[in-house]
């Protein structure tokens, strides 16, 4: 496993009542990267991304972290450097800012600048003080974004961080993301069926299918020269499966 890989994966399968619902032969992901994951729904994206936060355990196959042979069975100390934003984010009765302090108080650390600094960040300085779930889908993800990354993880994984979102709001979560991952290196996964939200936002992109992972490269290649037929026909908007 190559130093600058957090994500070594190695026939990996994941089965769901005899149906296989991830069947990975190898895949890495690189230290401080964004890597996309495109394709259309049922393909088996948050599916992986479960898998990579450790929350299930593979039917086959292994996944390193860092290194390390990790599985579903990874230590606290593990799971802590990674965090997941969900699609349909669940906030807690309380404030905004209590919300975004809520991983730190978990891990009994006190909420520092680090929280309004964050506040800024997502232009939610106002309502800090406001109810959390009084808000709109657009704020609310903003609320869960900002949760996550003021607990600093290693890796960020994104389940589909703005759909049905106003182009507003999209565009300020991507700038976050964007400038997170310059500014503090952090490695982030962002599961997407937007393929102009990968082409923006991505170093590497890999089209999944069926479970599998059809092809993987650098962006500018993924999009202007596929190797792939199905990863060509994806790019032109076609329906693929």
């Amino acid at each position: 496993m190559r130093e600058s890989a957090v994500y070594q994966i190695e026939k990996l399968k994941k089965e769901y009542s005899r149906r296989i619902v991830i069947d990975i032969e190898q895949l890495e992901i690189r230290a401080g990267e964004i890597f996309a994951i495109v394709g259309p729904s049922g393909a088996g994206k948050s599916s992986l991304l479960r898998l990579l936060n450790f929350l299930e355990t593979p039917t086959a196959g292994q996944i390193f972290y860092r290194g390390q042979m990790q599985n579903g069975n990874a230590p606290l100390a593990v799971r802590r450097e990674i965090t997941t934003v969900f699609q349909r984010p669940v906030l807690l009765r309380g404030s905004v800012r209590e919300n975004i302090a809520y991983g730190m108080h978990l891990r009994g650390e006190r909420a520092n600048g680090r929280v309004d600094e964050l506040l800024a960040t997502i232009g939610l300085q106002s309502l800090a003080r406001a109810s959390a779930v009084k808000l709109s889908g657009g704020e609310m993800q903003r609320v869960a974004l900002a949760r996550a990354l003021v607990i600093e993880p290693r890796v960020l994984l994104l389940d589909e961080p703005t759909a049905n979102l106003d182009p507003h709001n999209v565009a300020l979560i991507e700038a976050i993301v964007r400038e997170h991952n310059r500014a503090r290196g952090t490695t982030i996964v962002l599961v997407t069926h937007n393929v102009f939200q990968a082409k923006r936002l991505a170093h590497r992109v890999g089209l999944m299918l069926g479970g599998r992972i059809v092809e993987v490269n650098d962006t500018a290649a993924f999009f202007d020269s596929p190797r792939d037929p199905r990863t060509a026909a994806f790019v032109r908007g076609e329906m693929v499966y």
